[in-house]
């Protein structure tokens, strides 16, 4: 059977599914014939750590002689409640997760709750390990990790607890991997990292993203895509700005961490941007980068949050021109002060859930028609589906996964554009 990685979450751990498959097998975990499974959880919300806990009690109907290895921010911040379950084995800490000494300490622990937890305390950890890896499995685009961990503590998050303080990884260590990468072939890499507009302040000289944006594009010229996860519109350094708006290999598009778009509820998530601050980004980014996209985080329902100031963050959907929305039903994580907050009925959160993911279909669905007549090159995930340098989903018979391909957007259908290949949509025309 071998090792399998179940990863919850978000592009970090995803990465870092990479990184631990390849440090269990090195630990020779699943060489036995009952293999072993290890989850990768997520803690973000109290529903990603129910979906874990479900996934895990399946793995183990379904595989009965498995090890099972719990990990990840969920199991780091709770880790007596994995070790609980009878049908987990071991639960070790996201840093322990990253390396194959862990692994190899598996056999001896023992089958009592206490004795199946190998957690450290992540907020003594300072260095953050450039856990290299030359490719991810089955994905036509490169994730890198550039740094772990948050300074800051918003008052809804319990990330900082299961990935502590904030650490970057060297800008050499950075270059090196994407040269590696491209050699590999990857055409598209994404930076990655918990709070990554924070990358830089730890190291000698306190560079700043844009920095590390602007000598990965001089120092890799073969990369013929570089993207971003998700950043912090508020610490966008000038260099970075810089970036988006001269660098054709800069994909035009950002993912923003807005979360709310009303000031009194901003200052209770303790957030350090205000409404305004959001809009007048927006703006001068698209003023600099026309073509540019924007998605963000928005979470719906927070404590004490009125009408009103729910319909500030439903505006905040087309002053900021937001094209794709992750909306979260607001989920009190227990130890945040957010817990602790006056909560709003849960129908309430709903409606307010479903009003906003309605707002996102309807900018979305707009955007979609567009595009409609542009040109677009589009990168091949896999058969019949791609991703535009805007990260718009594509449906498209051609290429082969990491392929770019040169298409014409003809129309819309579920969600997604229809392209054609430049050649099919322009036929040759003959000579008579």
């Amino acid at each position: 059977m071998g090792v399998e990685v179940v990863s919850f979450g978000c592009r970090l751990n995803t990465y870092e599914s990479a990184v631990m498959k390849r440090e269990a097998e090195e630990a020779g975990l699943g060489e036995e014939a009952r293999g072993a499974i290890v989850f990768n959880t997520c803690a973000v919300t109290a529903e990603a750590v129910r979906q874990a806990r479900q996934q895990i009690r399946k793995a183990r109907r379904e595989n009965p002689d498995a090890r099972i290895v719990v990990t990840g921010c969920a199991a780091q911040t709770e880790p007596a409640r994995f070790a609980e379950m009878a049908e987990v084995d071991a639960v070790i800490g996201n840093m322990e997760k990253l390396s194959a000494e862990s692994y190899r300490k598996l056999p001896d622990f023992g089958v009592a709750a206490e004795e199946k937890v190998r957690v450290n305390d992540i907020m003594s950890v300072t260095e953050t390990a450039g856990h290299m890896i030359d490719a991810i499995e089955g994905r036509s685009r490169a994730i890198v990790q550039i740094q772990n961990g948050c300074d800051h503590r918003c008052t809804f998050c319990i990330i900082p607890y299961g990935r502590g303080n904030s650490r970057s990884v060297p800008m050499g260590a950075v270059v090196e991997q994407m040269k590696r990468l491209v050699d590999a072939g990857y055409n598209e890499v994404v930076l990655s990292g918990v709070d990554m507009t924070s990358w830089g302040a730890d190291l000698p000289g306190s560079p700043r993203l844009g920095n590390l944006v602007q000598s990965i594009l001089r120092h890799v010229p073969e990369l013929k895509r570089l993207r971003l996860s998700s950043i912090d519109s508020i610490e966008a350094d000038a260099a970075l700005i810089d970036a988006i708006a001269s660098e054709e290999r800069f994909m035009p598009h950002l993912h923003l961490s807005l979360q709310a778009g009303d000031d009194m509820i901003l200052k209770r998530m303790k957030r350090r941007h205000s409404r305004d601050d959001s809009i007048r980004f927006c703006t001068e980014i698209r003023d600099k980068r026309p073509d540019i996209v924007f998605g963000a985080d928005i979470i719906a329902g927070f404590p004490t949050e009125t009408g009103e100031m729910f319909e500030n963050s439903l505006r905040i959907v087309e002053e900021c021109g937001l094209t794709f929305l992750h909306v979260f039903p607001f989920s009190p994580r227990e130890g945040t002060p957010a817990a602790r907050m006056p909560q709003l009925e849960k129908p309430v959160i709903k409606e307010r859930a479903a009003r906003l993911r309605a707002e996102g279909e309807a900018a979305h669905a707009a955007h979609l028609a567009r595009l409609v007549g542009s040109r677009q090159n589009v990168l091949i995930e896999r058969e019949g589906i791609g991703r535009a340098e805007n990260f718009t989903l594509c449906r498209i018979d051609a290429g082969l996964p990491g392929e770019i391909v040169d298409a014409i957007i003809t129309g819309a259908s579920d969600g997604a554009a229809i392209a054609r290949p430049v050649e099919a949509a322009f036929p040759a025309t003959q000579a008579g």
